[in-house]
């Protein structure tokens, strides 16, 4: 296991990055983290404003989206990174979720 880690780190690359929750709990503890660094939904919605859900984009303009119908068929395919949120924020050394 690593160094405590960020969201804003996901996005270092520039690139965005999807983020399964699974969990009520683990979905509220992102949202918070979320928030205390600086993120807000694309609307300018403070994170812990929103309802819910298992699976976020992370964006590196530092906004966070729902993830629609076409994003979910698209996570697991090789183009799209999905970090496992629980494994991430642990320091677990693999930390990409899979189906």
């Amino acid at each position: 296991m690593s160094e405590k880690r960020t969201i804003r780190g996901l996005t270092e690359q520039g690139k965005k990055v999807y983020v399964f929750t699974g969990s009520e709990k683990l979905c509220r503890d992102f949202l918070s983290l979320a928030e205390q660094e600086g993120f807000t939904f694309g609307d300018g919605v403070k994170p812990t404003e929103k309802h819910s859900s298992d699976i976020f984009a992370v964006n590196s303009d530092g906004t966070i989206s729902y993830v629609g119908t076409i994003g979910r068929m698209a996570i697991g395919s090789s183009a799209i990174f999905t970090v496992d949120f629980e494994k991430y924020i642990s320091g677990f050394d693999s930390y990409v979720w899979k189906k």
